[in-house]
């Protein structure tokens, strides 16, 4: 069964286009996007000397927006700052 000649092909849409949308993204729309959704960077790192391993660790970085990590935080920092800072001192009270 060959193509219909009339009928426009089905175009491939990159996985890109899927999540930042067809328009062209700025870096500012990738930073949101990649904030909003967060992103996990891992690696390995090793200081060695004359083919010995001296210094072996492994980085995990979690890159995401605040609001992710803390939902229950409030978006005006001054009644963040408020909220936080009565929480340190009921927590002092407890303890003494």
């Amino acid at each position: 069964m060959s193509p219909d000649p009339r009928r426009p092909a089905r175009r491939q849409v990159p996985a890109v286009e899927r999540i930042l949308g067809p328009e062209e993204p700025t870096l500012l729309d990738i930073v949101d996007n990649v904030l909003s959704k967060g992103v996990m960077l891992t690696g390995d790192v090793s200081i060695g000397l004359a083919r010995i391993d001296l210094v072996y660790a492994r980085v995990s970085l979690l890159l995401c927006a605040a609001d992710k990590v803390l939902p229950g935080e409030s978006h005006d920092p001054i009644t963040r700052h408020s909220e936080r800072f009565q929480a340190r001192q009921q927590a002092r009270r407890r303890r003494a």
